[in-house]
Protein backbone atom coordinates (compact mmCIF):
# COMPACT_ATOMS: atom_id res chain seq x y z
CA UNK A 1 0.00 0.00 0.00
CA UNK A 2 2.79 2.43 0.91
CA UNK A 3 4.54 1.65 -2.36
CA UNK A 4 1.36 2.44 -4.31
CA UNK A 5 0.94 5.74 -2.46
CA UNK A 6 4.58 6.69 -3.15
CA UNK A 7 4.07 5.95 -6.84
CA UNK A 8 0.83 7.94 -6.87
CA UNK A 9 2.60 10.88 -5.20
CA UNK A 10 5.34 10.78 -7.85
CA UNK A 11 2.75 10.87 -10.64
CA UNK A 12 0.38 13.45 -9.17
CA UNK A 13 1.03 15.77 -12.12
CA UNK A 14 -0.36 13.26 -14.61
CA UNK A 15 -3.47 12.84 -12.50
CA UNK A 16 -3.83 16.62 -12.31
CA UNK A 17 -3.44 16.94 -16.09
CA UNK A 18 -6.00 14.20 -16.66
CA UNK A 19 -8.40 15.92 -14.27
CA UNK A 20 -8.00 19.24 -16.05
CA UNK A 21 -8.54 17.50 -19.40
CA UNK A 22 -11.76 15.86 -18.18
CA UNK A 23 -13.06 19.18 -16.83
CA UNK A 24 -12.25 20.93 -20.12
CA UNK A 25 -13.87 18.15 -22.17
CA UNK A 26 -16.93 18.32 -19.93
CA UNK A 27 -17.17 22.09 -20.38
CA UNK A 28 -16.87 21.69 -24.15
CA UNK A 29 -19.52 18.97 -23.93
CA UNK A 30 -21.87 21.42 -22.19
CA UNK A 31 -21.68 23.56 -25.31
CA UNK A 32 -22.55 20.72 -27.64
CA UNK A 33 -25.02 18.53 -25.77
CA UNK A 34 -27.02 17.62 -28.89
CA UNK A 35 -23.93 16.39 -30.76
CA UNK A 36 -22.72 14.56 -27.65
CA UNK A 37 -26.13 12.92 -27.20
CA UNK A 38 -26.43 11.77 -30.80
CA UNK A 39 -22.82 10.58 -30.95
CA UNK A 40 -23.21 8.52 -27.77
CA UNK A 41 -26.45 7.00 -29.07
CA UNK A 42 -24.83 6.15 -32.42
CA UNK A 43 -21.98 4.46 -30.50
CA UNK A 44 -24.56 2.50 -28.52
CA UNK A 45 -26.16 1.37 -31.77
CA UNK A 46 -22.78 0.38 -33.21
CA UNK A 47 -21.98 -1.63 -30.07
CA UNK A 48 -25.34 -3.41 -30.31
CA UNK A 49 -24.73 -4.17 -33.98
CA UNK A 50 -21.18 -5.48 -33.48
CA UNK A 51 -22.22 -7.47 -30.40
CA UNK A 52 -25.11 -9.00 -32.30
CA UNK A 53 -22.92 -9.95 -35.25
CA UNK A 54 -20.40 -11.63 -32.95
CA UNK A 55 -23.23 -13.44 -31.15
CA UNK A 56 -24.55 -14.66 -34.51
CA UNK A 57 -21.12 -15.89 -35.62
CA UNK A 58 -20.67 -17.64 -32.27
CA UNK A 59 -24.09 -19.30 -32.48
CA UNK A 60 -23.40 -20.77 -35.89
CA UNK A 61 -19.81 -21.67 -35.08
CA UNK A 62 -20.92 -23.58 -31.95
CA UNK A 63 -24.21 -24.92 -33.39
CA UNK A 64 -23.03 -28.54 -33.10
CA UNK A 65 -22.45 -28.12 -29.36
CA UNK A 66 -25.90 -26.57 -28.80
CA UNK A 67 -29.34 -28.05 -28.58
CA UNK A 68 -31.90 -26.84 -31.10
CA UNK A 69 -33.48 -24.54 -28.51
CA UNK A 70 -30.10 -23.10 -27.47
CA UNK A 71 -29.20 -22.39 -31.09
CA UNK A 72 -32.58 -20.82 -31.75
CA UNK A 73 -32.41 -18.59 -28.65
CA UNK A 74 -28.81 -17.61 -29.37
CA UNK A 75 -29.60 -16.76 -32.99
CA UNK A 76 -32.75 -14.84 -32.04
CA UNK A 77 -30.86 -12.88 -29.40
CA UNK A 78 -28.17 -12.08 -31.96
CA UNK A 79 -30.75 -10.94 -34.51
CA UNK A 80 -32.45 -8.79 -31.88
CA UNK A 81 -29.14 -7.08 -31.13
CA UNK A 82 -28.43 -6.59 -34.84
CA UNK A 83 -31.90 -5.20 -35.57
CA UNK A 84 -31.76 -2.91 -32.52
CA UNK A 85 -28.27 -1.72 -33.49
CA UNK A 86 -29.31 -0.95 -37.05
CA UNK A 87 -32.45 0.84 -35.84
CA UNK A 88 -30.53 2.94 -33.30
CA UNK A 89 -27.83 3.92 -35.83
CA UNK A 90 -30.49 4.86 -38.40
CA UNK A 91 -32.74 6.67 -35.88
CA UNK A 92 -30.45 8.28 -33.28
CA UNK A 93 -32.86 11.10 -32.44
CA UNK A 94 -35.75 8.70 -31.78
CA UNK A 95 -33.45 6.34 -29.85
CA UNK A 96 -32.19 9.21 -27.71
CA UNK A 97 -35.77 10.37 -27.05
CA UNK A 98 -36.77 6.87 -25.93
CA UNK A 99 -33.62 6.49 -23.82
CA UNK A 100 -34.27 9.88 -22.24
CA UNK A 101 -37.84 8.86 -21.41
CA UNK A 102 -36.48 5.73 -19.72
CA UNK A 103 -34.00 7.87 -17.76
CA UNK A 104 -36.84 10.18 -16.66
CA UNK A 105 -38.90 7.17 -15.64
CA UNK A 106 -35.99 5.79 -13.65
CA UNK A 107 -35.48 9.17 -11.96
CA UNK A 108 -39.18 9.22 -11.06
CA UNK A 109 -39.00 5.75 -9.51
CA UNK A 110 -35.78 6.63 -7.65
CA UNK A 111 -37.33 9.85 -6.37
CA UNK A 112 -40.42 8.11 -5.04
CA UNK A 113 -38.36 5.33 -3.41
CA UNK A 114 -35.95 7.83 -1.81
CA UNK A 115 -38.82 9.95 -0.46
CA UNK A 116 -40.51 6.86 1.00
CA UNK A 117 -37.18 5.75 2.51
CA UNK A 118 -36.65 9.23 3.96
CA UNK A 119 -39.98 9.17 5.76
CA UNK A 120 -39.18 5.68 7.06
CA UNK A 121 -35.97 7.08 8.59
CA UNK A 122 -37.53 10.41 9.64
CA UNK A 123 -36.50 10.46 13.28
CA UNK A 124 -32.89 9.56 12.41
CA UNK A 125 -30.18 12.09 11.65
CA UNK A 126 -29.71 12.86 7.98
CA UNK A 127 -33.16 11.74 6.83
CA UNK A 128 -33.67 15.16 5.26
CA UNK A 129 -30.78 14.60 2.87
CA UNK A 130 -32.46 11.46 1.58
CA UNK A 131 -35.69 13.43 1.19
CA UNK A 132 -33.80 16.15 -0.71
CA UNK A 133 -32.25 13.52 -2.99
CA UNK A 134 -35.70 12.11 -3.71
CA UNK A 135 -37.22 15.50 -4.42
CA UNK A 136 -34.22 16.35 -6.66
CA UNK A 137 -34.77 13.18 -8.67
CA UNK A 138 -38.45 14.05 -9.12
CA UNK A 139 -37.60 17.60 -10.18
CA UNK A 140 -35.11 16.33 -12.77
CA UNK A 141 -37.63 13.80 -14.08
CA UNK A 142 -40.30 16.49 -14.32
CA UNK A 143 -37.96 18.86 -16.19
CA UNK A 144 -37.13 16.07 -18.65
CA UNK A 145 -40.76 15.05 -19.14
CA UNK A 146 -41.96 18.66 -19.59
CA UNK A 147 -39.69 19.09 -22.61
CA UNK A 148 -39.92 15.56 -23.96
CA UNK A 149 -39.30 14.50 -26.77
CA UNK A 150 -37.07 17.53 -27.44
CA UNK A 151 -35.20 16.85 -24.18
CA UNK A 152 -34.11 13.58 -25.79
CA UNK A 153 -31.72 15.59 -27.94
CA UNK A 154 -29.76 17.15 -25.08
CA UNK A 155 -30.29 15.31 -21.77
CA UNK A 156 -27.87 12.43 -22.40
CA UNK A 157 -25.15 14.80 -23.64
CA UNK A 158 -25.73 17.06 -20.63
CA UNK A 159 -25.42 14.12 -18.23
CA UNK A 160 -22.22 12.93 -19.93
CA UNK A 161 -20.71 16.43 -19.81
CA UNK A 162 -21.60 16.90 -16.14
CA UNK A 163 -20.20 13.46 -15.30
CA UNK A 164 -16.92 14.36 -17.04
CA UNK A 165 -16.65 17.63 -15.10
CA UNK A 166 -17.20 15.91 -11.74
CA UNK A 167 -14.84 13.07 -12.71
CA UNK A 168 -12.14 15.57 -13.66
CA UNK A 169 -12.71 17.65 -10.54
CA UNK A 170 -12.27 14.55 -8.38
CA UNK A 171 -8.95 13.81 -10.11
CA UNK A 172 -7.80 17.40 -9.58
CA UNK A 173 -8.62 17.28 -5.86
CA UNK A 174 -6.91 13.88 -5.44
CA UNK A 175 -3.83 15.06 -7.38
CA UNK A 176 -3.49 18.18 -5.25
CA UNK A 177 -3.92 16.16 -2.07
CA UNK A 178 -1.18 13.78 -3.26
CA UNK A 179 1.11 16.73 -4.07
CA UNK A 180 0.52 18.30 -0.65
CA UNK A 181 1.12 14.99 1.14
CA UNK A 182 4.58 14.78 -0.42
CA UNK A 183 6.18 16.45 2.57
Amino acid sequence: MKQRMDLARQNWGWLLAMGILFVLLGIIGLGMTVALTLTSIIFLGAFLLVGGLFQLVYAFKERKAMTGKELTFSALLALLYVIAGIWVVNNPAMASALTTAMIAGMLTALGVIRIMAAFEKKPEKGWGWLLLAGVSSLVLATLIFLQWPVSGLWVIGLFIAIEMIFHGWAYIVIALALKNSDA
